[in-house]
């Protein structure tokens, strides 16, 4: 969205029916990852799994494409794959960027058997925390208050005595309200409140459809 809201072209490539959905209900262009590689001019994978980008879309990928990792360590994009397609070692041609050559297959926009360039942002860590400043206070402010009051959760849980057994258990809903309401709070944020009367009305089948 910030990507859309400075004048990109955003093209969506999902493997969830929900996700892609309400991308493409957001104005996105959705596509398959091997079509959308013929296109991109910027690729950025943020989904926490591997080879996410690999050589089948390098093969496919514009003269001068940008490739980074925002979503997990650096096994997104399939570096192993780009360097065997690559001929020679790639070369740094600032801080945090690699080219890679690749000689052109003929069904790429390049013309067959000459090179293209591909480049990699940050070796295909997480780029934001290796080439950047990482994540800002605003919001890691949130991501340890919601930890702190999930541990206190915990204390509480022991010194109660209940005995949680071993799993995954959410943050409450309890908890996730008084982050966000401290948030707003601090950003001088005010919300309406329900009345009586509408509680009431949220609570009853009587009224209403």
């Amino acid at each position: 969205m910030r990507a859309r809201g400075m004048g990109a072209s955003v093209i969506v490539t999902e493997i969830d029916a929900v996700k892609a959905l309400e991308a493409a209900m957001d104005g996105f262009s959705v596509m398959p990852m091997e079509k959308a590689a013929a296109v991109g001019d910027v690729f950025c994978t943020v989904t926490g799994n591997k080879d996410v980008i690999r050589a089948a879309h390098f093969e496919r990928m514009k003269d001068g494409a940008m490739v980074c990792n925002a979503g997990h360590f650096d096994v997104e994009i399939s570096l192993p794959e780009l360097r065997a397609m690559a001929e020679g070692e790639p070369v740094r041609v600032r801080p945090f960027v690699d080219e890679y050559r690749i000689r052109t297959p003929a069904h790429t926009q390049v013309s067959a058997g000459m090179h293209k360039r591909v480049y990699v942002l940050a070796e295909g860590r997480l780029v934001n925390l290796a080439a950047a400043e990482g994540h800002p206070a605003s919001v890691m402010d949130m991501s340890f208050s919601t930890q702190a009051l999930a541990c206190e959760w915990l204390a509480l849980c022991a010194a109660e005595g209940k005995m949680l057994a071993p799993a995954v258990y959410e943050v409450s809903e309890e908890i996730e309200r008084q982050v966000a309401e401290a948030k707003l709070g601090s950003m001088g944020v005010a919300i309406d409140e329900l009345t009586p009367e509408q509680e009431k009305y949220m609570a009853s089948w009587q009224e209403g459809t």
